[in-house]
């Protein structure tokens, strides 16, 4: 199939991953080629890839030789910072075509902030400013400390990728605090917003309570979690702007903040390796995908038009059988954001950990 095939079910292809190689097209998997052969419209970064990219990569060596006297906070910025805004211009001419709908390249502000709202806000601005560049999104988790750092962004201008959201009651949080963020906006227009609902980690956490389980009932649910809980967030986002609250931002110019599919890599060898893109294109969103998951993609994906919403009935289900089984999705999803907020704030500190032995060479 052509990855094509994906955006026209409404889903846009962005990809999960950056780097200065793949910016310069040193990469044989470089962003110019991935835009023109692979429907590639958008890239997502977080603490993880920029540690991969930059570990071991001599592409960041001179850089780094000449920040020998800077702090490693302010090098590992001024790195991050200089390959988000050169991946912002490979996506400008995108993110003109589309009228900021696509075209978009994301950094996630520091992750050890995730409990503070006003350092958040104050990173999100910086970063904005350093960047300056209009397609840009701030990736800001969606932790209860992060919801009003949403609002206040959105208000201010900034276009926010809201990252790190795993329940449909915290998806809906977010909805208000980016309403929100709109509704106290000048100009609504220019702010575009997208809210990154992670997927195959709900399957690997409740996987292990059903194999744990090992009843029929309980072998019959394996992998089905992860997109129940996407598709009934797609039935959330499809009645919340269609109210009478964001009918009223219509009229202003205001723009929908899309689902966007994060974590759609498979993790269980035992599943289709598309299964968390071809199970979830629909109208308005966008799915953010590891290099390997975009290549499956290309080579064997089996994309059916919008797989979404004719299945919340089943997702429903799916939820009633968890619970039978007092398998709570609440408590689950609760546990994964704190491991998320963790393990983005451990691979910033390997991050730092890298840039401060090659500044000592």
């Amino acid at each position: 199939m052509s990855a094509s095939d994906v955006g026209k079910s409404g889903t846009s292809i962005w990809l999960d991953d950056l780097s200065r190689a793949k910016i310069t097209g040193v990469d044989p998997h470089s962003l110019p080629a991935r835009i023109s052969q692979s429907s590639v419209v958008g890239v997502t970064t977080n603490p993880s890839i920029f540690a991969s990219a930059i570990s071991g990569a001599h592409e960041y060596t001179a850089d780094i030789a000449a920040m020998k006297d800077l702090s490693t906070d302010e090098c590992v910025k001024k790195l991050t910072t200089d390959d988000v805004r050169n991946a912002c211009d490979v996506f400008s001419p995108i993110y003109s075509s589309t009228k900021g709908v696509d075209g978009r390249v994301s950094i996630e502000v520091d992750p050890r902030l995730a409990s503070e709202t006003e350092g958040t806000i104050a990173a999100g601005k910086e970063l904005w400013a350093i960047i300056d560049r209009p397609n840009l999104m701030i990736k800001v988790p969606a932790t209860i400390q992060g919801l009003p750092a949403i609002t206040a962004l959105i208000a201010a201008g900034i276009s926010v990728n809201v990252t790190l959201i795993f329940s449909v009651k915290r998806y809906g949080a977010v909805i208000d605090a980016y309403m929100a963020g709109v509704e106290a906006s000048l100009n609504p227009s220019h702010v575009h917003s997208v809210a990154s609902f992670f997927v195959s980690r709900i399957d690997s956490a409740v996987d292990g309570l059903l194999k744990k389980d090992a009843s029929a009932a309980a072998m019959a649910l394996l992998g089905k979690a992860a997109i129940a809980n996407a598709h009934l967030a797609y039935q959330l986002f499809e009645e919340r702007f269609a109210s009478p609250r964001w009918l009223a931002q219509i009229r202003r110019g205001a723009n929908k903040q899309r689902p966007l599919w994060a974590s759609t890599g498979v993790k269980d060898p035992a599943y289709d390796d598309t299964r968390y893109v071809v199970e979830l294109t629909a109208p308005d969103t966008v799915n953010t995908m590891p290099q390997a998951t975009l290549d499956a993609l290309i080579d064997h994906g089996v994309v059916r038009g919008n797989t979404i919403t004719d299945n919340y009935g089943a997702a429903v289900e799916v939820f009633n059988s968890l619970s039978a089984l007092n398998i709570s999705i609440n408590e689950i999803t609760t546990e994964l954001e704190i491991d998320g907020v963790k393990k983005f704030a451990h691979a910033w500190e390997e991050l730092l950990a890298t840039v401060r032995l090659a500044q000592q060479q």
